[in-house]
């Protein structure tokens, strides 16, 4: 898979997350008006390239009415919960979001190339700070920035915390391809 791909699960849970949050109609509007490559017919399994679910993300935006970031975000948040179903085993013995997201760079990314040899997430690196502070930095080939915020943000639901995220936009080789954010465990 090319740095551009994105495994079509990605796409899959979009589109469900569409469809469940807005409604069938509007899928099918926003995957007709993105003119996509694919046709917008995805399996999960399948490879497309990230560009399409930008697309979509653009189109639902203009359809919505809500910025593609917040978008992003709010997906980020949704997949978190489908993660824990499609794969719970990534959840074992886990105790809290700190933990969970300290796993992610060392465990969960190459399990997910275990499973899907040409997979190429993106680099998260954690720094603890103490037992209520961690520093979290993302960096992709993608601009998906905005949805590892929400990724981070249904991780902190997902284990019943209250997480404060400071989300710091960085450079990185464009926009939303790179960010740091700060963590804080709340009471």
């Amino acid at each position: 898979m090319g740095l551009l791909q994105m495994k079509g699960i990605i796409f899959t849970e979009f589109i469900e997350m569409v469809e469940s949050r807005f409604s069938v109609e509007v899928a099918e509007q926003i995957i007709e008006a993105a003119d996509l490559p694919s046709g917008g017919s995805y399996t999960s399994l399948g490879t497309y390239s990230h560009h399409e679910v930008l697309k979509l993300v653009i189109k639902l935006s203009s359809v919505s009415g809500v910025n593609p970031a917040d978008l992003q975000f709010v997906f980020g948040e949704y997949l978190f919960g489908r993660f824990n179903e499609v794969h719970p085993e990534f959840f074992d013995g886990v105790q809290g979001s700190f933990e969970f997201l300290s796993k992610v760079q060392e465990y969960i990314h190459v399990e997910v190339r275990k499973l899907y040899s040409e997979a190429n997430p993106p680099t998260l690196t954690c720094k603890r700070i103490d037992e209520r502070h961690m520093e979290l930095h993302y960096a992709s080939h993608r601009p998906f920035a905005p949805l590892a915020f929400g990724l981070i943000k249904g991780c902190g639901i997902h284990f019943g915390e209250n997480l404060t995220i400071h989300y710091e936009p960085l450079l990185g080789t464009g926009d939303g391809t790179e960010a740091r954010f700060h963590l804080t465990l709340e009471g």
